[in-house]
């Protein structure tokens, strides 16, 4: 697909970061962007061909986003300092923040898609699904769900023994794959030391208590809690 013809169709992008879309085919990590998953307020997300198979790109609409509501999660980790006021090192380095912390959340044994590369405004994933894409969590209630909920205590539990906590974790950012959690977008993730982190860890166990609850599970927010946090 051209650049022009691509821009033509989605009508989301800039120069900029067609550029960088395009630096990152030319560098091997996909073939081309394929189509839409979800078109959000801040970041579009597409299938994109990687040879027979199919990768994620995750792209940030530079004039879009958030840049409050980013700062406020990055300004006290020690690896993004002085960003204040710069709109699009934030982003940059909000991506880069994503990389990172999903690399830490592999190492600590949590379910998350591989990361593959990233540039700019743009993240490059493996996709995780078959065929298509695995759905949300919000959108596909598993078959067992007391199984379901222990695999994402057990998630959240290995990425708290890491010294992490997600920060806005929801049915919204868990995917159901073949019945097994992935834990998407971590951007946002952050390191216990943070001084909002309880605030992040209570109101994660919440948002899985609410919706585990709300479909028929009595669930003790307390114990979920403490299988969280539990050394």
């Amino acid at each position: 697909m051209t650049q022009d013809k691509f821009k033509t169709m989605h009508n989301v992008f800039d120069n900029f970061t067609n550029l960088t879309v395009f630096k990152l085919i030319s560098q091997g990590h996909f073939d081309g962007l394929e189509s839409p998953v979800s078109i959000g307020k801040e970041a579009n997300i597409f299938t994109a061909k990687k040879g027979e198979g199919r990768v994620i790109a995750k792209i940030y609409r530079l004039e879009a986003c958030d840049f409050n509501r980013m700062y406020d999660y990055i300004r006290e980790d020690p690896r993004y300092a002085d960003l204040k006021g710069k709109k699009r090192k934030i982003i940059f380095a909000w991506v880069q923040r994503e990389f990172r912390n999903l690399m830490k959340a592999r190492e600590a044994g949590v379910r998350v898609p591989t990361p593959i590369a990233f540039a700019n405004n743009v993240l490059v994933l493996e996709m995780i699904g078959q065929e298509e894409p695995a759905p949300k969590l919000k959108d596909a209630v598993p078959k067992d769900k007391n199984a379901f909920l222990d695999a994402i205590l057990e998630n959240m539990a290995r990425l708290h023994k890491a010294g992490f906590v997600h920060a806005d974790l929801s049915p919204f950012n868990i995917l159901n794959d073949r019945e097994r959690p992935v834990f998407i977008d971590f951007s946002q993730c952050s390191p216990l030391e943070t001084s909002r982190s309880q605030e992040f860890i209570d109101r994660d166990v919440r948002n899985i208590h609410n919706f585990f609850k709300k479909h028929g599970l009595a669930v003790d927010i307390d114990e979920m809690k403490k299988k969280v946090t539990s050394p």
